[in-house]
């Protein structure tokens, strides 16, 4: 006998009255409780694709159709980078006014060094592009495209230590749980992709010669949202998705019989439940099929033209390098997937920052610029928008011993450098300044709550209205407390 007739055989009366009516009252519940869950399963019944925009979705015309998110989690040093400062060369070893410091918070790290003495920069910058700004030495490939660049000085957080601030800036709240910005749009815009997520993150290797800080799942997480809308990540080195590859002796045939038969039953139980959990069991692994030919395709490289390989540089062809995920970024943009976020690790430098520094500059500086022109000939940097930037700065004081050629720099929340540059962009421009020793915000402060609001805004969607509600509360990514405006000064 079938386990479906065998169900049905014994089910007596009051039983069938009692599971009907539970199963009746779950799914009203869920109805008010998490209506956008099943909006989003609704969306995806007779249609191919992974998943269509929510109902009313893009609120406006958007700007870019697709997000390169360039992530430096460690928090790279904006002193040595972007944030000028010549007047620091007079003040070596200096202590750092109190008056500047201003009673802000520090981390353990260097909150019991005795004194706080000032350590420039030892790189040199130089002007570039037509718009002369000022880039370091350690960046030569990025400040060629330095035009294209709209470069945010006065970027600030509440966060001080990696963990919630990484959480903080991309997911919307330093406690974990929460959707990270790609699940957010994975969810409000859907996927044009239907062989692909709409979501892909890629963790390359680093140069620097100390370990990295951990970095968790939840950071491409979906938090209360779909399971579905998580970012699906491309591994390093092996098969770039885990069970890639039927086992020995299942052939694709038999693979698509098996899912056939497995979708019928989840749809019973979809039925029967009313789970939306269950519809994205169903999509995931209809998507999970998809990509058993999609992913090797995508991976495979030797087909590009040579001329664009030398644009990322000499790693592009070594799996695993912060190059070859940077044309993979482009490659799938290419194919219709929402949003590609890059991890690169390792940019914590509280000593020893003249050695690892240049490293990881090495890592990623050719393969920036190297993806900005790619984008750019492919006529796909008009509606793609890249973000580079890392959780928070360093501080101009010295974390230990300071000398002329060796320095640490803790952490410092208070004034840090992001970049955009792409689709309504305004390239060129350099948004917003800190104080002679980039410590504080003197003009145009920008909290991470605003480089949200300002990504969304040109993905077509206004901050305040993509919502969804969970535990009483309509749930935004930058919050339903303060306020979050995008920069309108960087808008092309």
């Amino acid at each position: 006998m079938q386990p479906s007739q065998s169900f049905w055989q014994y089910q007596t009366r009051r039983a069938f009255f009692k599971n009907t009516g539970l199963a009746a009252g779950r799914i009203a519940l869920g109805s008010l409780m998490f209506p956008g869950l099943f909006r989003a399963a609704a969306s995806t019944r007779g249609t191919s694709r992974a998943h269509l925009a929510l109902p009313g979705l893009p609120h406006f015309a958007p700007k870019a159709r697709h997000l390169i998110y360039l992530f430096m989690n460690g928090a790279p040093s904006q002193i040595d980078l972007w944030d000028y400062k010549p007047k620091l060369a007079e003040m070596f070893d200096a202590d750092l006014p109190d008056s500047i410091r201003n009673g802000q918070r520090l981390t353990t790290m260097t909150s019991g060094q005795k004194r706080f003495p000032i350590a420039p920069s030892i790189y040199k910058f130089a002007p570039h592009g037509q718009c002369g700004t000022l880039v370091s030495e350690l960046l030569p490939h990025t400040a060629q495209v330095v035009d294209d660049l709209a470069l945010i000085k006065t970027v600030y957080t509440e966060a001080i230590n990696h963990d919630p601030a990484s959480t903080y800036i991309l997911t919307g709240n330093q406690i974990p749980g929460k959707p990270s910005i790609g699940a957010w749009l994975s969810y409000g815009l859907g996927s044009e992709a239907e062989n692909l997520p709409a979501f892909v993150v890629m963790t390359p290797r680093w140069s620097a010669k100390r370990d990295a800080q951990a970095i968790y799942q939840r950071l491409w997480g979906s938090g209360f949202l779909p399971s579905k809308h998580q970012g699906v990540a491309l591994r390093p080195a092996g098969d770039p998705v885990l069970f890639l590859n039927n086992p020995p002796g299942v052939d694709a045939d038999s693979r698509r019989i098996m899912l056939d038969g497995l979708a019928k039953l989840n749809q019973q139980d979809y039925n029967r439940f009313g789970d939306p959990e269950i519809q994205t069991r169903i999509s995931q692994y209809e998507m999970a099929f998809r990509m058993q030919t999609s992913i090797p395709e995508l991976a495979d490289i030797s087909n590009e033209p040579q001329s664009v390989l030398d644009l990322y540089g000499p790693e592009v062809t070594q799996r695993g390098t912060f190059a070859s995920s940077a044309l993979l970024a482009r490659r799938l943009v290419e194919r219709g997937v929402r949003v590609v976020q890059i991890l690169h690790r390792e940019w914590d430098h509280h000593g020893d920052l003249p050695r690892d520094l240049p490293l990881q500059c090495r890592d990623v500086d050719q393969a920036c610029k190297g993806l900005l022109l790619d984008l750019k000939q492919r006529g796909l940097l008009d509606e793609t928008l890249v973000v580079w930037g890392g959780e928070f700065g360093r501080t101009v004081y010295c974390q230990g011993e300071l000398r002329r050629d060796n320095y640490g720099r803790d952490h410092h929340p208070r004034c840090f450098t992001m970049w955009m540059a792409g689709a309504g962009v305004k390239g060129g421009t350099v948004f917003g300044e800190t104080d002679d020793f980039s410590y504080n915000v003197v003009r145009d402060p920008v909290h991470i709550r605003d480089i949200n609001a300002t990504i969304l805004q040109l993905m077509g969607v206004d901050a305040r209205r993509l919502t969804y509600n969970f535990q009483g509360l309509d749930q935004r990514l930058v919050g339903t407390e303060a306020p979050a405006t995008p920069i309108h000064g960087i808008l092309a």
